[in-house]
């Protein structure tokens, strides 16, 4: 069985702590502190920044440690790609574990123990997949575990871990709650390809079993899926928020916006990150800001009767 993680449950109110994944307001580290300033969020989540990934950022982290520090803020994570591979390329897994070492790096130098990671590019069935992705994962968990870092797993729809309950599956065969967890992303789970539903299907399996939480949202659609500002999507995320306070959860919320008042196109949603894809961000990002803090304030009102 899995570990619980959470505090004791049925709290009357705990802290919100909130972030915002870098591209997703700017390539300008001071343009995303200012962002972060303005709407009260405590931390920022590190992808890309100046056009670069995570693993090409250790050179700049003494500039981003000492920018986000001035500013009181801290880094809740590192949103590295690492394994967003092929399972069957053992060029492209050693590529990948290369680029986890540097994010290791990154995030011991930023004071942050979460490294994001996935599961590899989805090539079929987890059931019948499982062995195959551990043998190739295990190699990561030694990495992490001689670091002290946690690889957060992230369900994803184009991964093997495409659900909540599949993300469940994946960390109870691991089985090293104290270095590998996961990372629960609700709006990734309205375009599941098993159909779960995020609230309440998608957090029954991974209840304890996580360290962070993205927050995004959408609709699913004949032909697939948009995104949509937070709140206004099949996520329902005010009895998700609800739901996190009761438990206790006291990781961040980092907001992962991918709504933009003109449709990203999927190969940038599937691989986020430069300019690109932070073009309109900072707009986007705002008006899902305002959003997540009037459901928090919302949920907390209610949760605290």
């Amino acid at each position: 069985m899995a570990t619980d993680f959470y505090l004791p449950p049925k709290i009357d109110r705990v802290p919100i702590k909130l972030s915002v994944i870098t591209d997703e307001v700017s390539q300008d580290l001071s343009r995303i502190v200012k962002f972060a300033v303005e709407h009260s969020f405590e931390g920022v989540e590190v992808r890309t920044l100046w056009n670069l990934r995570p693993n090409e950022l250790l050179e700049r982290a003494g500039d981003i440690r000492r920018e986000l520090s001035n500013a009181g803020l801290s880094v809740s994570a590192i949103a590295s790609p690492v394994f967003k591979c092929n399972l069957k390329s053992d060029l492209e897994v050693e590529e990948h574990l290369k680029i986890l070492k540097r994010c290791i790096e990154l995030a011991k130098a930023l004071d942050t123990k979460i490294v994001r990671v996935f599961t590899f590019w989805r090539s079929g069935s987890l059931d019948d997949l499982l062995e195959k992705i551990l043998e190739k994962f295990m190699q990561a968990v030694d990495v992490a575990s001689d670091e002290g870092v946690i690889l957060a797993v992230e369900n994803e729809p184009s991964t093997h871990v495409n659900n909540g309950r599949r993300l469940r599956q994946f960390l109870e065969a691991v089985g090293k709650p104290s270095v590998v967890r996961g990372v629960w992303d609700p709006g990734n789970d309205v375009w599941d390809p098993e159909g779960e539903r995020p609230y309440p299907d998608g957090y029954s399996y991974v209840r304890g079993l996580f360290v962070h939480v993205h927050v995004k949202d959408g609709k699913r659609l004949e032909t697939g899926h948009e995104f949509v500002p937070v709140g206004e999507g099949d996520v329902n995320w005010l009895e998700q928020v609800r739901a996190l306070i009761r438990d206790g959860y006291n990781g961040y919320l980092s907001l992962e916006t991918h709504w933009r008042p003109r449709q990203l196109p999927r190969e940038l949603v599937e691989m986020p990150g430069g300019a690109a894809y932070s073009e309109a961000g900072e707009y986007a990002s705002s008006v899902c800001a305002k959003n997540l803090k009037s459901i928090i304030a919302r949920a907390l009102a209610e949760v605290g009767e």
